[in-house]
């Protein structure tokens, strides 16, 4: 698996441990959904102004989220396969962690869970797809030991 990080942003510094947790976590989230490990994954970091216009022009909305999900869809999957790009405001990531009340490193690993399940094809627009989402999202999280009142360890 290969995992690019492109930080496009200064306001949490994204270091080997981070890099670390987000190598773990697209294993684990690959794992749960039987993929293998023979897949590309991009995660940037970014701006609240970058994320806004990412979903202004990709979903229509006028307004920064916390994390956006673009699966990448390739009929010809010629070697390595293309997950998709995983876009996270770290902007959102300070301000949901503190008005959630856990660590940064606790929110930036949920919302990377939360994108791989999009990249697999998961959504949450219907009740039971969101229940369905939201079970592997909690499956993933505790086989990654990482709960809500605690720091992270990669």
């Amino acid at each position: 698996m290969e995992l690019y990080i492109d930080n496009r942003q200064n306001q949490i510094d994204i270091d080997d441990k981070t890099e670390e947790l987000l190598k773990k976590i697209a294993v684990v989230c690959l794992d749960i959904e039987g993929y293998g490990l023979d897949w590309e994954i991009s995660v940037s970091f970014v701006t609240n102004d970058e994320i806004r216009e990412l979903n202004r022009e990709y979903r229509g909305k006028d307004e920064p989220t916390d994390v956006l999900s673009f699966p990448f869809e390739d009929e010809f999957r010629i070697g390595e396969k293309m997950l998709g790009d995983i876009v996270i405001s770290t902007e959102k990531v300070l301000q949901q962690a503190k008005d959630l009340g856990h660590s940064l490193q606790r929110e930036i690993s949920y919302l990377a869970v939360h994108s791989m399940f999009h990249l697999m094809g998961y959504d949450h627009l219907e009740a039971e797809e969101r229940k369905e989402m939201r079970l592997k999202e909690k499956r993933a999280m505790k086989e990654l030991g990482i709960f809500k009142d605690q720091e992270v360890e990669p």
